[in-house]
């Protein structure tokens, strides 16, 4: 039994020191952004194009507003800044007890992974944000005068920043689950058609909007990142039948 704690113990151990690690990461990272506050709002203010009240700027209607809202934006972006922090991490602790296979794969999963997070969070600020906000702001201009409060802005901004980032992660999801034998190729192709309900159901709840041009603009990548599931699914079921017939012979 004391043989049988001990290693697990020394595993607690590690991910408490891991996720400490990562923690003092994400510290870091809030106060290097917390310097910078600025460029990151106007940042975060581009693709509203001047919209959001008579002088272009959000407004604050709460004497604590700015400030809870520049705390959140640190500690967003120092998450952001110690992502690859936490996947060495994450690494460094599951390699242990993987194949020399599966930890070649491991390795190039995340970075993989943060790429494709990193393109949704683009695909979003740069394809989404404008036309949704363009339509959001100048509906009915002629009936009222937009002021917007930062903080309402600003998480719609992070969410959709964030939920798309999210969205772009699908073909690496569906390589890991074929990988881990979870679901099959076959599977992932008689779901097409309901990949397609999914995502324009995923279009409605990630855009505040109701007209069908914006729920598209997430729709499509959606679709189009399924069929690219779809093919890395194959991928990984080649390369496991190749595993095995290195290991048979």
């Amino acid at each position: 039994m004391a043989d049988f704690e001990r290693p697990l113990m020394a595993h607690f151990q590690e991910l408490r020191w891991r996720l400490s690690i990562v923690v003092i990461a994400i510290i870091i990272g809030a106060i290097i952004a917390a310097f910078f506050f600025e460029p990151l709002i106007k940042i975060l203010e581009k693709p509203a194009a001047g919209y959001l009240s008579e002088t272009g700027k959000p407004i604050f209607t709460d004497v604590t507003e700015l400030v809870a809202i520049t705390v959140k934006i640190a500690l967003m972006a120092g998450f952001i800044v110690a992502i690859p922090v936490l996947a060495f991490q994450i690494i460094m602790f599951v390699s242990p007890g993987l194949t020399k296979s599966e930890r070649r794969y491991a390795v190039l999963m995340v970075p993989g992974a943060l790429v494709c997070f990193a393109a949704g969070m683009t695909f979003a600020y740069f394809a989404l944000l404008p036309p949704m906000l363009a339509f959001l702001l100048n509906f009915g201009s002629e009936l009222a005068i937009p002021m917007i409060r930062i903080s309402t802005y600003i998480n719609l901004v992070l969410s959709l920043l964030f939920w798309m980032g999210l969205v772009f992660e699908t073909p690496i999801t569906m390589f890991i689950l074929t990988k881990s034998r979870i679901v099959n190729r076959e599977t992932f192709k008689k779901g097409r058609r309901f990949a397609v309900v999914i995502a324009f159901v995923l279009g409605a709840l990630i855009t505040p909007t109701f007209d069908p041009f914006n729920q598209t603009l997430v729709a499509l990548p959606f679709i189009i990142l399924y069929e690219a599931g779809i093919w890395l699914s194959k991928l990984a079921r080649h390369s496991e039948e190749t595993n095995l017939k290195k290991e048979n012979e």
